[in-house]
């Protein structure tokens, strides 16, 4: 399972040029910030979460280098606190509906239900808007009925195809979220298939199935190794994990086309599973405090594995016209709790 590089390969056209991502930030460098924003957040009762929002994104993009440029974050705090505040009184209201008038509150959390895919569009709308790279701003722009299939009727038919058609549901997702984006006016496509998903589930269900089964007979011959029936289970769950988030993220990056410009990830299992342990054991030895500097070592590895190959000039993309995209809808997603 070492080998992720089989697992729906693409073919690449000879690239005219190989731009490698890189993140520049320091794990102490951003425990500053983040401690800070922490600190205020409390000391404010809540009101200087948006700064906090705009500070830890803004230290993220502006780290992010993509052939010696940086993105950049352009959202400001106010937009976002006045999304806030609207989105956290609406959500008061909701509750004191809700407990006064049951029946009612049930009719507003149908009408939620039904809004949420709405808010999706707009969040990723607006988060796209505010990411920009050589001055051109990304762009979201999708169907209430593509986010309604994708957060609803796709999952619900996996589920009732016994996890089957689970690998489609996550096809839609990201056929949805990738080519609805645009960088500028050119849009991003999106070519993975069913079957190279369905590879990725099947491998993680017949290793699983296959060591569930081997265990169960070892320790029926010998009892005395029941012990370590756990510690085996919990092992091969981790190893499945890592593989499917190596899997899968290698072949969205390498599914991801823009104009003739394609994408390439190349994450492995022994070199994530490293991130993932030691972020874990350090976060637990310091009781959470390791968490920033943890987010950046994650950043860090996943962008060390992204390339760019690009057939053509960055610079010849045109800027996409001016929109107006409202903070509601993600402020709105954060207070009831739901996001892609």
């Amino acid at each position: 399972m070492n080998d992720i590089s089989s697992v729906s390969e693409k073919t690449q056209s000879n690239p005219g040029n190989e731009f490698n991502f890189e993140f520049r930030g320091d794990g102490m460098e951003y425990f500053k910030i983040w401690i800070v924003n922490i600190l205020l957040t409390i000391i404010t009762l809540g009101i200087y979460s948006a700064w906090a929002t705009v500070r830890n994104n803004r230290y993220f993009y502006s780290h992010l280098f993509l052939d010696d440029n940086n993105f950049r974050y352009l959202a400001e705090p106010l937009a976002i606190l006045k999304g806030r505040i609207i989105a956290i009184v609406a959500f008061i209201i909701f509750s004191v509906i809700s407990q006064m008038f049951p029946m009612v509150g049930i009719g507003l959390a149908v009408a939620l239900i039904f809004a949420i895919p709405y808010f999706v569009n707009q969040s990723l709308a607006f988060d796209r808007r505010m990411s920009a790279y050589k001055n051109i701003q990304f762009r979201f722009k999708a169907t209430y009925g593509e986010a309604f299939m994708v957060l609803y009727v796709w999952p619900l038919i996996g589920m009732l195809t016994l996890g089957i058609l689970y690998p489609l549901a996550l096809l839609k997702l990201n056929q949805y979220t990738v080519r609805n984006s645009a960088y500028g006016t050119t849009q991003f496509e999106f070519d993975a298939t069913f079957k190279d998903y369905g590879k990725i589930f099947l491998m993680v269900l017949g290793v699983g199935l296959v060591v569930a089964g081997i265990s169960w007979a070892v320790v029926a011959a010998m009892p005395s190794l029941a012990i370590i029936f756990p510690l085996i289970i919990a092992a091969t769950y981790f190893g499945l994990i890592v593989f499917f988030m190596v899997a899968s993220i290698n072949l969205f990056y390498r599914s991801t086309v823009l104009a003739e410009h394609r994408f390439e990830a190349n994450l492995t299992m022994p070199n994530l599973a490293k991130v993932i342990l030691i972020n874990a054991l350090l976060t637990l030895v310091t009781l959470g405090l390791y968490l920033p500097a943890a987010k950046v070592r994650m950043t860090k590895y996943i962008c060390s594995c992204l390339v760019m190959h690009a057939n053509d000039s960055l610079d010849n993309f045109a800027a996409a016209e001016k929109e107006n995209v409202s903070a509601l809808g993600e402020e709105f997603g954060q207070v009831f709790d739901f996001a892609v």
